[in-house]
């Protein structure tokens, strides 16, 4: 069974429980942008942390104007990140994190056996789920800090460069 089908039970197929999840934090990305960035175009999508970029696809589908560039990075590096990402983005812009959340009832109640198995993929989980990220976004100087339960077990987070 798909991670996206196990966290969408209700999908009568994986690709609609995909469509779903991926929908999902494309909409809150979208929508944060089109609220808070005095209606700037998207140029630019930088993906910090995108695993094997599997949702890369999606967002260059969802945002055809913008040059989509990733790079897997282990969450201890977070903090730099959002700090850099303030620094390199213009007025207006914006920073979506969309990851597991430290939240999320699903991740809590998972089986010791999958608990393990998703750990054996993320060597960094525990400093990840410690950092207040929303936090860490505005000790970076973002302002318009929210953060959205995207699906039951992902959230995303997203930030605005004042103007």
């Amino acid at each position: 069974m798909s991670i996206a089908k196990r966290a969408i039970p209700e999908a009568g197929s994986i690709e609609e429980a995909n469509q779903i999840v991926r929908g999902n934090w494309l909409n809150a990305i979208e929508e944060h942008h089109l609220k808070y960035s005095g209606n700037c175009q998207i140029n630019d999508i930088l993906d910090i942390g995108c695993s094997v970029g599997v949702s890369n696809r999606y967002l260059a589908e969802k945002f055809p104007s913008a040059k989509v560039v990733c790079h897997e990075c282990p969450a201890r590096a977070i903090t730099r990140l959002v700090n850099e990402a303030f620094r390199l983005l213009r007025p207006g812009g914006t920073i979506a994190l969309t990851d597991n959340s430290p939240k999320s009832k699903v991740l809590q109640e998972l089986s010791p056996v999958l608990f393990t198995l998703m750990k054996s993929t993320e060597p960094f989980l525990d400093e990840y789920y410690m950092l207040d990220l929303e936090e860490t976004m505005k000790q970076a100087g973002f302002v318009n800090v929210h953060s959205i339960l995207t699906d039951p077990r992902h959230r995303t987070v997203t930030a605005t460069v004042p103007f």
